[in-house]
């Protein structure tokens, strides 16, 4: 247990309930005890459900979050893109009115398609402008550094990956041919492309099982899923130790996202031992370096997705060499108590700045 700090940290984003990424990455950080060793309070921007509920979700947590305000010194803003961007910038310049040091971490795969496609020139420059109010900024890759370093300078940015709890080791089969993919069931996230590959694959290897384990977003890809049934199972949202057991279960892993910031499943495959496959965008390439702990695609080429799962069906021994490869990459690189140690560093550099202001 690390020593307990004194930084009062508010903390924003969605609520942890929330079937998401960043409720993810909250939920590690409570289970590993960032709570206790900071004093800590989380308030949840967006739940899942109607326009109405979510609207009224945020403007509870605006007023929530302006009682609190004046009780914590760091406002630590969990952010994406598009309406989540929207929200967090009222939050962000409230924070930078009162005097508040800011943390921004940004975890949206598609920020890069907000920015240069969806916004005017003027929409564009107050988004620097908002970023630009962060004492600290957080990233979750290389590729992320680049790109809002040209928005707000390099120097000002942290990469600062997501993480998880490893679990203990546990025996692997290789060569069960079952794949796992675990996240929002979309066209955004390659399950189009997915499904697409799966009808070959079964026909080279039939006992090949295709396991899909979220929620739902188009229901024509769940038609297509359910006409699959034979060797595709609709897992439904799974968590806990139903989840950990698939992915100890399964040998292969598959992330075809046409864009990523980055991914806790990735994470949780790798650690668990899983050879993986997954789109060559956004923060996965800092993961998975190909052929090493896994194998990348090319995001929206069919071709590509068949290819590298074909190869991984094909050969048990290179599934346990990049297995194990990602396992002991994940220990490594990806452990949330090496995380908040990070985090922490963090919070004391943009404190130290705040007390140097005031002795000036």
């Amino acid at each position: 247990m690390m020593e307990k700090e004194t930084y009062r940290v508010l903390m924003i984003g969605p609520d942890r309930s929330v079937h998401g990424g960043i409720s993810g990455v909250v939920n590690n950080y409570y289970d590993a005890g960032l709570d206790r060793i900071v004093d800590l309070r989380y308030i949840g921007t967006m739940v899942e459900g109607s326009k109405v509920l979510k609207l009224f979700q945020a403007v509870k947590a605006y007023v929530r979050f302006l009682a609190a305000l004046p009780h914590y010194d760091i406002v630590h803003v969990n952010m994406a893109s598009d309406v989540s961007y929207y929200r967090k910038a009222v939050f962000i310049c409230t924070a930078g009115i009162c005097g508040k040091k800011i943390v921004i971490h940004q975890h949206g795969g598609d920020f890069t398609e907000f920015y240069e496609k969806e916004l005017s020139d003027r929409g564009r420059d107050r988004v620097r402008r908002v970023l630009s109010m962060g004492d600290a900024f957080l990233v979750l890759g290389n590729a992320w550094k680049d790109f809002f370093g040209a928005l707000i300078g390099r120097d000002r940015i942290t990469v600062l990956p997501d993480a998880i709890p490893i679990p203990e080791p546990k025996e692997k089969t290789y060569g069960a041919h079952k794949i796992l993919y675990l996240g929002r069931l979309c066209e955004a996230k390659g399950i189009g492309e997915l499904l697409t590959v799966m009808p070959g694959l079964h026909e080279r290897y039939p006992d090949a099982h295709l396991y899909l384990g979220g929620i739902w977003e188009d229901a024509g890809l769940k038609k297509r899923a359910a006409a699959l049934g034979g060797y595709v199972t609709d897992l439904g949202w799974i968590s806990g130790d139903e989840k950990q057991r698939y992915l100890q279960e399964c040998d292969i892993f598959v992330m075809p996202s046409h864009f990523e910031g980055q991914s806790l499943s990735v994470l949780e495959a790798m650690a668990n031992a899983c050879a993986i496959a997954a789109s060559e965008t956004g923060g996965i390439p800092d993961m998975i370096a190909d052929g090493e702990t896994g194998l990348l695609t090319v995001p929206q080429d069919v071709s590509s997705l068949a290819g590298v799962l074909s190869r991984l069906l094909a050969d048990p021994e290179l599934c346990r060499v990049l297995g194990e490869n990602a396992r002991i990459r994940a220990r490594k690189d990806y452990s949330i108590d090496n995380n908040i140690r990070r985090l922490l560093a963090i919070y004391a550099s943009v404190s130290r700045r705040e007390s140097q202001h005031e002795e000036r």
